[in-house]
């Protein structure tokens, strides 16, 4: 299984700064058919989100496109730099269930960053306007 980055996605009608959303691909190349059961990061101060939502079910030889949104819930706890950001999928066939940790690339990590810091200036003005 492989999970590739494809780019940062913006809605119709545009996102929420707190929300970020990326694209990626999820591959298997070969063996029985994965249920990904969960998908997350372990970064505290931020909750992530897909469409599909988990559980769903990859064949071998196919790919598939995830939505993951970011949901940034404590600035305090957000990483400063996203130097190596992970995304962790659980992983579920017929013979066992598996966590898996990929880093999808350094434009990944860019982009997973700027988000943040944009996410987390709108809260620093936001409190210091009220």
């Amino acid at each position: 299984m492989d999970l590739t980055y494809l780019g940062q996605v913006t809605p119709a009608g545009g996102s929420s700064p707190r929300a970020p959303r990326f694209a990626m691909r999820l591959s298997v190349s070969h063996g029985p058919p994965v249920t990904v059961t969960r998908i997350g990061q372990p970064s505290a101060g931020i909750t992530m989100s897909s469409t599909p939502a988990p559980p769903f079910r990859t064949k071998a030889g196919s790919v598939r496109k995830i939505v993951i949104t970011m949901h940034v819930t404590d600035c305090g706890k957000v990483p400063k730099n996203a130097g190596l950001p992970f995304v962790d999928v659980t992983l579920r066939n017929t013979r066992a269930m598996e966590e898996h940790s990929f880093i999808p690339g350094s434009r990944y990590a860019h982009d997973l960053s700027t988000a943040l810091q944009v996410a987390c200036s709108n809260e620093t003005r936001h409190h210091q306007n009220a």
